[in-house]
């Protein structure tokens, strides 16, 4: 039997991120010398939170959803002669912000997205520190649910006539100089950062109009976040215009632009 969307329950897949979140706070909350802290091969640091939290999610989702396969940041990825047959995956980065992690700043997030065809279908993100959960699926809005349970579907705002500073997002750990470039195209411009998939729901809850990402992501680092800033009514998209595509060949992100509409 083939699984498909309709199998999916988002609520399923918003306990499980917010299991994860939980697992990851206590390591949070713990003496930073039992993080065990590492650097991967392409120098991002690793923290036996990101290990704890791609545990707990990748078990989750293959006994719940056996026949949709994973990739995962911290797992080993499948071969794309294999990958490119399949017609669902999820797409995982377990903690998404390790750096901000590390620097006990809070602006860190679980993020967990199914893809369809190369597409974003349902996505969640969870905000650990805040309690805030944001979730997405595929013509059905997008939504924040806050540590009490309070429910809000987001809609971005688009730049508005008589704006008086464009208000553009930035990485916190990543703003080269092709980004300080695209800022300066505007004429009077506020620059807020934020860390990881947080940058995608500043768009997605209307408090900032644009972000650029010009510097290298992985497709795990945004796919969960694009179908939350689509589904409230923005475009996350290449520099030639064309939405962001997943489970690619090469699965790095080209430059993108994350926008209200």
């Amino acid at each position: 039997m083939t699984a498909t969307e309709s199998d999916v329950s988002i609520d399923f897949v918003c306990q499980l991120a917010k299991r994860a979140g939980e697992r990851i706070m206590e390591i949070y909350k713990s003496d930073q010398e039992n993080w065990d802290i590492e650097v991967k091969g392409d120098h991002s640091p690793l923290t036996v939170a990101d290990k704890l939290a791609n545990e707990l999610i990748c078990n989750g989702l293959e006994s719940a959803f056996p026949a949709m396969p994973i990739i995962s940041e911290e797992r080993k990825v499948t071969p794309y002669a294999e990958r490119k047959h399949w017609e669902y995956c999820w797409l995982v980065d377990p903690l998404d912000g390790t750096k901000e992690f590390i620097k006990r700043n809070g602006e860190f997030t679980v993020n967990i997205a199914l893809v369809a065809k190369g597409n974003p279908i349902l996505g969640v993100v969870y905000v650990p520190v805040s309690g805030a959960l944001y979730h997405a699926t595929k013509g059905e809005g997008a939504y924040r649910i806050d540590k009490e349970g309070n429910k809000t579907r987001l809609a971005s705002i688009p730049i508005q006539e008589n704006q008086k500073a464009v208000k553009i997002v930035a990485s916190r750990s990543h703003l080269n100089e092709e980004t300080t470039k695209f800022v300066a195209q505007y004429e009077s411009a506020e620059l807020i950062s934020a860390g990881s998939s947080l940058k995608f729901l500043l768009i997605a809850e209307g408090k900032a109009q644009v972000y650029p990402r010009l510097a290298p992501t992985m497709e795990w680092d945004t796919a969960a976040a694009q179908i939350v800033v689509e589904e409230s009514g923005g475009r996350v998209v290449d520099t030639a215009g064309v939405a962001l595509q997943y489970n690619k060949k090469d699965l790095l992100n080209p430059h993108f632009i994350a926008y209200a509409r």
